[in-house]
């Protein structure tokens, strides 16, 4: 009809009215608009809700009322504007505030709106109350700092319980022999065994704080470098005569030397302990492995030579009886074991994860039922000249993150 709008630019209209009331209707959600300073410029139902303002009171206000006064300090407000004008968008989480100064833990998303020239012409910023699951993932947390708490004062006790009998029991076998001595007339012969047995007993429990020294990562290091296949293939009879007969040993080889800066005698003890607990594992017999290899660094991946070096890794697979999840977890742990009492201290792991620990390495452990388990050692790979100069004194490496 002559005078009449077009019909499509009506359906446009009648379109827009209904897109209108259908975010001014949300309850849920806080959905308004900014201008391209920041300024509120339209408002509904669920803002309104969220924060406490009617749209009469918050019309035209810098929406940076909406945040705490320390973000406001440090510029939050801008940076988000300025992210979205540059990036598009931006997304975050945080507190807000409402009305009556009540704090609520929000979702926000600010979108960039440009003109048909990509200028920015303002924002739309839709906002959700999540403080609800901010509690429910605070609590969670909670009770998760709350159970690791529970269990490093577990193994605080077993450390403190298994110290204190080990030690209980190295000084009752010397101050028996202390006293035996102390008795007239005793034998020479007597007088020697006895004297044989509070030195022998003094080893033990030096041995025993070498261990636990090892796990707290302050043991006293002599750090040289070494090629690591040289240093396994000096223990293969000492292997053998571990691992016995039932036993088969089998040696892989990654070609060319693979020097590392560490202490040989104590990787030398790491890797007796892992191989006397593989045997324990495969009271049938069964397979050690050894394996020695290069985890190349970044810029070696394709066999490059622009001078970067990776890690060497050392893995030790048995075909024992494997442990439960529950079980592995605590490998590392000191006095943690699962012989049968009087068969094993519990600190073997736990002077191998302290030793490569300050060694600046890394140890995984992985383990299957009725399979195995596989112990990797990873230790930074070294110059075959040297990278640590030493002396002949002891040296306390620096301890590596945890």
């Amino acid at each position: 009809m002559p005078g009449s709008a077009p019909a499509d630019t009506a359906f446009r209209v009648a379109g827009e009215d209904r897109y209108r009331l259908l975010v001014e209707a949300v309850m849920d959600y806080a959905i308004y608009l900014l201008d391209a300073e920041g300024h509120v410029s339209s408002w509904n139902k669920g803002a309104e809700r969220f924060k406490g303002y009617s749209a009469q009171e918050i019309m035209g206000a810098h929406f940076s009322r909406f945040y705490t006064d320390e973000d406001r300090a440090a510029g939050v407000p801008q940076m988000a504007l300025e992210t979205a004008r540059r990036e598009g968008r931006f997304e975050a989480e945080g507190w807000r505030v409402r009305k009556g100064g009540e704090k609520f833990w929000c979702s926000v998303v600010i979108d960039a709106i440009r003109n048909d020239t990509g200028e920015v012409i303002g924002f739309a910023k839709i906002t959700r109350d999540i403080t609800d699951r901010k509690k429910a993932q605070d609590e969670v947390q909670a009770a998760r700092d709350a159970l690791q708490h529970a269990q490093k004062m577990e193994a605080l006790g077993r450390l403190t319980g298994g110290v204190a009998h080990d030690f209980n029991n190295f000084l009752t076998t010397i101050r028996f022999a202390a006293d035996m001595l102390r008795r007239p007339g005793l034998e020479e012969e007597k007088r020697l065994h006895l004297a044989g047995t509070i030195a022998e007993t003094a080893e033990r429990a030096g041995h025993l704080t070498a261990q636990l020294l090892a796990y707290a990562r302050r043991q006293p290091l002599r750090p040289r470098c070494f090629d690591v296949q040289a240093s396994i293939e000096g223990m293969r009879e000492i292997f053998a005569a571990t691992m016995g007969a039932s036993i088969a040993i089998e040696y892989r080889y990654e070609e060319g030397p693979l020097y590392v800066c560490a202490d040989p005698h104590q990787l030398e003890t790491a890797l007796l302990n892992i191989a006397v607990n593989a045997r324990d594992a495969m009271p049938d017999g069964g397979r050690f492995t050894i394996s020695l290899r290069r985890e190349r660094g970044a810029g070696m991946a394709d066999g490059g030579t622009d001078g970067q070096r990776g890690n060497v890794e050392i893995e030790l697979r048995d075909t024992g009886c494997g442990m439960e999840p529950e079980v592995l977890v605590k490998a590392f742990e000191p006095f943690f074991t699962t012989k049968p009492l009087n068969q094993g201290t519990g600190l073997g792991l736990s002077q191998v994860f302290g030793f490569v620990k300050q060694s600046a390495g890394d140890v995984r452990a992985s383990s299957v039922i009725g399979q195995g388990t596989i112990l990797t050692l990873t230790l930074p790979e070294s110059a075959s000249d040297g990278e640590l100069v030493t002396d002949d004194s002891a040296l306390v490496l620096k301890p590596a993150p945890a």
